[in-house]
C-alpha cells in the first residue's frame, strides 16, 4: 500500500482546460475519518472559476478534435483511461480510503469496478446503433443521437470512484464535455481521475474537475446558463433543490437519491445464507450505501431465531482501521455524519426501540480518535418510528416482523423511497410475486447488492429520476433527433 503523497499543508489544485489551478486563498480541509487528522487542503473554486470551467468546456466540445471524433477513436481514449486507472490503482484506492474511511479491500475493488466501467462504455460507444424508423410516406426517416454539450456530474462521498466512473464514462462516450464536481469530503479521487484522463489523451477542457462546497460551487454549476444537463447522486433534499433549479432552466436532470430499502426474509429461506446477505447488505461500507438494506422484515414465525443468528454474526464483524489486516468495517466518513447517526439511534430509543446490538462507539483505544461506530441492530420498533422511515446512511439495521405477503408488501412499500429491495425465499413463485409488487428500482432474490454496469439502475418515488448504467446510461447523456430524407 503506497504512503500518503501530500502533507496537511499541501494545497491540491483543481483542473480547468488541462491546467492545474491552485486557490491558496480559498481552500478547505480533507480529513481522514480514521484518525481525525488533516490529509491536505483542497482548492475551492470561485464563481469566476466556475464560469471559466463552463466556458472552457464549451470551447473544447465545439472543437472538431472532439466534436467530429469517430466513436471508435473516442472509445480508445476511454480504454486508455481504464488502463491508467489500473496502473494507478493503489493511489486511487488510498485516496478514497484516507478520505472516506472505506476498508482497503473495498477501495481496491471499487477502483477495479470503476476501470471496468470505462471499458464497458468504450465498447458501448463504438457499437451502439441509431435507427431507421418505419416510413409513412415518400421519405426515409431515421434517428440521430446528439450530445447535450456541457454536462455537470455531481458525485457523493460514499463511493466516489464508482460513482464518478458511472457518470463520466457514459457522458464522454456520448460526446459531451463533463464538469465533474466531487463531494468536498472526497475530492482527491476525482482530481486523480482528471490527471489520468489527460495522460490518456482526452482533449483539455473535455473533463474539468471543479472542487468546492456544494452550497456554493455545486449551486453555481447547476444554475449556470451554460450547463445543459446535470447528473447528481446524493441526498433526496439536495436532489429536490437541483430539480427545482433545473425546472427554472427547463434542463434535464438525472437524480439518484436516497433509499430505505426493505430486506425480506421468509420462513422457508436458507437462513445462514440470508444472515450473510443481510449482514453485507447493511454493514458493508459501514452502511453508507444508497442501496443499504436498512429495513429488515422477517416472517414472524422465525423472527426470534433469525434475529438471534443475525446478532451473533454481526457481533463478530471486525471494526478496525481501514488498512488493518482483516478489517471489515472502517469509520464513518465524517465526524459530523457519525453524530447524525448517533442522534438517529437516540430517536429510535425515544420511540420505544431497543438496541439489540451496538448503538455506540467502539471502546478500543486505537479507534478513539476516529469516527467509528459499531454495527447496530434495533428492535421493538413500529413502522411509524422515525428511524424506520428516514434514511440513516450508517451501520444501523431496523428489524421488524411480518405475517404474510400482503402484510409485508403493505409495510415494505410504506416509504417515500423506492431504490432497492431484497428477498430471501425458496419459493420461486413467491419471489416473483413479491418482486413484482415491490416499489423499487432494483430487486435482489436470494442475494443482495449484486450490481452490473450493464443493468440499468435507478429509483422509484423519491429515490430518483432516470436510469444510469447499461445502454440507457449512455442515452441519458444524449438528445434524440429525427432526420427525414425526401425521396
Amino acid at each position: 500500500m503506497p504512503a500518503a503523497s501530500a502533507s496537511p499543508n499541501t494545497v491540491k489544485p483543481l483542473l480547468i482546460s488541462g491546467e492545474w489551478i491552485t486557490t491558496a486563498d480559498s481552500t478547505f480541509e480533507s480529513i481522514n475519518p480514521a484518525s481525525g487528522s488533516a490529509n491536505f487542503l483542497i482548492s475551492a473554486a470561485s464563481e469566476s472559476l466556475v464560469d471559466q470551467a463552463v466556458e472552457s468546456a464549451w470551447q473544447a466540445v465545439r472543437q472538431p478534435a472532439w466534436r467530429d471524433m469517430l466513436p471508435h477513436k473516442r472509445a480508445s481514449i476511454l480504454r486508455a483511461i481504464a488502463d491508467g486507472m489500473e496502473r494507478h490503482a493503489d493511489t486511487l484506492a488510498r485516496l478514497q480510503m484516507i478520505e472516506n474511511g472505506k476498508v482497503w479491500a473495498e477501495c481496491q475493488a471499487q477502483v477495479a469496478s470503476a476501470a471496468a466501467t470505462f471499458r464497458y462504455y468504450a465498447s458501448v460507444c463504438e457499437t451502439l446503433n441509431a435507427e431507421v424508423t418505419p416510413s409513412r410516406g415518400n421519405y426515409l426517416s431515421m434517428t440521430q443521437y446528439e450530445p447535450y454539450g456541457v454536462v455537470v456530474a455531481i458525485t457523493p462521498w460514499n463511493s466516489p470512484m464508482t460513482m464518478e466512473a458511472q457518470k463520466v464514462a457514459p457522458a464522454l462516450a456520448a460526446g459531451n464535455a463533463v464538469i465533474l464536481k466531487p463531494s468536498e469530503v472526497t475530492s482527491s479521487p476525482a482530481l486523480e481521475l482528471g490527471r489520468i484522463a489527460l495522460e490518456a489523451g482526452l482533449p483539455p477542457g473535455i473533463l474539468n474537475v471543479v472542487t468546492g462546497l456544494g452550497a456554493t460551487v455545486g449551486k453555481r454549476l447547476v444554475e449556470h446558463p451554460g450547463v445543459r444537463m446535470v447528473s447528481f447522486t446524493g441526498g433526496t433534499a439536495s436532489g429536490r433543490a437541483i430539480a427545482l433549479a433545473a425546472a427554472e432552466k427547463l434542463m434535464p436532470v438525472a437524480l439518484e437519491l436516497g433509499g430505505k430499502s426493505p430486506h425480506i426474509v421468509f420462513a422457508d429461506a436458507d437462513l445462514p445464507k440470508a444472515v450473510e446477505g443481510v449482514i453485507g447488505g447493511i454493514f458493508e461500507g459501514s452502511g453508507q450505501s444508497c442501496v443499504a438494506g436498512s429495513r429488515l422484515y422477517v416472517q414472524r414465525s422465525i423472527a426470534p431465531q433469525f434475529i438471534d443468528m443475525l446478532v451473533k454474526r454481526a457481533s463478530q464483524l471486525k471494526v478496525d482501521l481501514p488498512d488493518a489486516a482483516g478489517a471489515q468495517m472502517g469509520p464513518i466518513a465524517s465526524f459530523a455524519h457519525r453524530e447524525k447517526i448517533e442522534r438517529m439511534v437516540g430517536t429510535a430509543l425515544a420511540d420505544g426501540g431497543e438496541v439489540l446490538l451496538g448503538g455506540q462507539r467502539p471502546t478500543v483505544d486505537a479507534l478513539q480518535s476516529g469516527a467509528f461506530y459499531l454495527p447496530t441492530i434495533l428492535g421493538s420498533l413500529t413502522r411509524n418510528a422515525h428511524v424506520v422511515r428516514e434514511e440513516i446512511f450508517g451501520p444501523v439495521l431496523c428489524a421488524l416482523p411480518f405475517d404474510d405477503e400482503d402484510d409485508l408488501i403493505d409495510q415494505a412499500n410504506d416509504s417515500a423511497y423506492g431504490l432497492a429491495s431484497g428477498i430471501w425465499t425458496a419459493d420461486y413463485q413467491r419471489a416473483w410475486r413479491v418482486a413484482r409488487r415491490l416499489e423499487a428500482g432494483s430487486v435482489w432474490i436470494n442475494t443482495y447488492k449484486q450490481l452490473s454496469i450493464a443493468t440499468p439502475f435507478g429509483g422509484f418515488k423519491q429515490s430518483g429520476i432516470g436510469r444510469e448504467k447499461g445502454l440507457s446510461g449512455l442515452r441519458l447523456y444524449q438528445q434524440t433527433k429525427g432526420i427525414y430524407w425526401g425521396m
